[in-house]
C-alpha cells in the first residue's frame, strides 16, 4: 500500500502512525502542505501513485482546501472533504446531527450581540457560546452572568474576523466532571477514553485526566449513528453522560475530522496506530475492489 500523509507539522500522533505504517511495510510519501501548490487540474505533491492520502493538517483552511483539490484530481482521500467540512464548523456539526436524530445539545446561532443576547436569556445560565472553527477548547465561554454575556459578545464583535461574529450558542450540559472521547472507523469504535476535570472544560489540551473507558450499547450506538450523520471516516466522536455516570444515557456534542490519538494510546491498551492501519488497508481493499467492479460492468457494457 501506498501512503501519503498530508501534514503541516509532525506532531506524535504523525509520528506514530508513520511508525506503524512502516512497520508493517507500507510505502509512506510525507507531503508538508505548506510546500505545495494546488491547480485546477494538477499539483505540485506527489500524489500520483498513491493508493490513498491520510489528512492530518494542523490547520483547518489548509486540510478543507487541499483535500478538496485531491478529490478533483481523483486521489482517494481519508477524510473526505465533505466529512471535514461538516466536522470543522460546529454549526454545520450540530445540523448534522439533529437531522440524523443523534441526541446533541439545543443549539441557537445569531449573527448580531443583540440577537445572540437573546439566545443566551432563552437558554438561561449558565450556558456556553463557542467559536464555530476551533479546537482544544480554546476561546470557549461558559455564561454565567449577563453581565458576563454582555462583555464576552462586545470582545467578540470586535475582534474582526468574521466567524467571531457567528455566535453559537448552546445550552449547559450538567456533565458528571468528565466527557468520553470515542475514536472511531467509519462508526466502529476503536478506543474510548474519558476526560476529566475540576474545570467545565476536560479537554485532554486543557489538562483532563484521561482513562480508559468502556462503551455500552447505548453509546456505541450513537458513536455510528454519529460517523454517519457526518459522511464516515476516522473520527473522534465526543459524548457527555447525561444525569451522571450510570444514567445509561449520552448526548454528541462534537464530532472531530482530524482527530489526535496519542492520548489514547497512554489511557487504554489499545494499539490505537495499528487499528488505524488496520482500517486504512481495508479501506485502500474496497476502493480496489469497487474499481474492479467499474471496470467489470464497463467490459459487460461495451
Amino acid at each position: 500500500m501506498r501512503v501519503g500523509v498530508l501534514y503541516s507539522r509532525i506532531r506524535r500522533d504523525e509520528k506514530l502512525l508513520l511508525e506503524a505504517l512502516r512497520d508493517r511495510g507500507h510505502a509512506v510519501e510525507k507531503i508538508d502542505v505548506r510546500d505545495q501548490r494546488f491547480g485546477l487540474t494538477a499539483t505540485t505533491a506527489p500524489v500520483e501513485d498513491l493508493d490513498v492520502v491520510v489528512d492530518r493538517c494542523l490547520s483547518t483552511s489548509r486540510s478543507l482546501y487541499a483535500t478538496q483539490f485531491l478529490e478533483t484530481y481523483g486521489v482517494p482521500v481519508v477524510n473526505a472533504p465533505e466529512t471535514a467540512d461538516i466536522c470543522a464548523d460546529k454549526a454545520k456539526n450540530s445540523l448534522a446531527l439533529a437531522a440524523a436524530d443523534v441526541p446533541t445539545p439545543e443549539t441557537e446561532v445569531a449573527f448580531t450581540t443583540d440577537a445572540a443576547m437573546e439566545a443566551i436569556e432563552s437558554f438561561g445560565y449558565p450556558c456556553v457560546l463557542k467559536p464555530v472553527v476551533g479546537s482544544w477548547g480554546r476561546l470557549m465561554a461558559k455564561i454565567d452572568s449577563k453581565s458576563a454575556a454582555e462583555a464576552i459578545l462586545e470582545h467578540k464583535a470586535t475582534l474582526g474576523h468574521y466567524e467571531h461574529k457567528v455566535f453559537y450558542v448552546q445550552e449547559f450540559v450538567d456533565k458528571p466532571g468528565r466527557d468520553i472521547r470515542v475514536l472511531a472507523a467509519d462508526g466502529e469504535p476503536i478506543a474510548a477514553m474519558t476526560r476529566a476535570a475540576d474545570h467545565w472544560l476536560t479537554n485532554a489540551a486543557k489538562g483532563g485526566e484521561t482513562a480508559a473507558f468502556d462503551l455500552d450499547e447505548a453509546a456505541t450506538t450513537l458513536v455510528e449513528r454519529a460517523s454517519e450523520a457526518v459522511g464516515g471516516g476516522l473520527l473522534g466522536i465526543d459524548l457527555m453522560e447525561v444525569g451522571g455516570t450510570d444514567s445509561g444515557a449520552y448526548t454528541v456534542h462534537e464530532v472531530n475530522h482530524t482527530v489526535e490519538f496519542k492520548a489514547l494510546t497512554q489511557a487504554t491498551d489499545v494499539d490505537v496506530p495499528a487499528r488505524i492501519v488496520d482500517w486504512l488497508e481495508a479501506t485502500v481493499t474496497a476502493l480496489d475492489d469497487s474499481d474492479q467492479t467499474d471496470i467489470d460492468t464497463d467490459e459487460v457494457t461495451a
